[in-house]
């Protein structure tokens, strides 16, 4: 019988903490035949930040446009991640909150498994912030792994 691979989702946001889940994932548990998705949800900062906005449609097409511009080459950026490992799989772009963002895209891909990273906040912050690996692990029906990096 051949053996059939996982479906693995990883979230993708930019960040140091993010390419070290990624990288924890390849070196640890990554299989030939792992299909890996990978997930950004996209914060649009801009957006809203100028009161002068919302008095300027204008602007605000603008500041779409800089923002999904940007969405876009990370994309692209995280296909060449893929390629460059030789791993297959896909990126998706998900709107919303990244931790439903990643649990959602793990239930509609039937999914084994879910890698995130952690921003590592501080207690305060992640109350008033949320923490998208604590969202997750709460949320997911399936395993969830959440890679730390050691502190230096």
């Amino acid at each position: 019988m051949a053996e059939e691979g996982r479906k693995v989702v990883i979230g993708m946001d930019g960040s140091k903490n993010s390419s070290f889940a990624f990288d924890w994932y390849l070196k640890n548990i990554h299989r030939p035949k792992d299909h890996v998705i990978l997930v950004h949800s996209p914060e649009y900062h801009s957006l809203g930040q100028s009161s002068f906005a919302i008095a300027n449609l204008g602007h605000v097409a603008e500041q779409v446009e800089e923002e999904q511009k940007k969405a876009q080459e990370f994309n692209d950026n995280l296909v060449s991640k893929l390629k460059e490992a030789g791993i297959g799989g896909e990126v998706k772009t998900v709107g919303g909150f990244p931790g439903e963002a990643l649990v959602k895209t793990a239930e509609n891909e039937e999914a084994s498994l879910i890698v995130t990273g952690t921003r590592g906040l501080g207690t305060i912050r992640r109350t008033l912030l949320g923490s998208v690996s604590d969202f997750v692990m709460r949320h997911s029906h399936i395993p969830v792994t959440v890679c730390r990096e050691k502190p230096e």
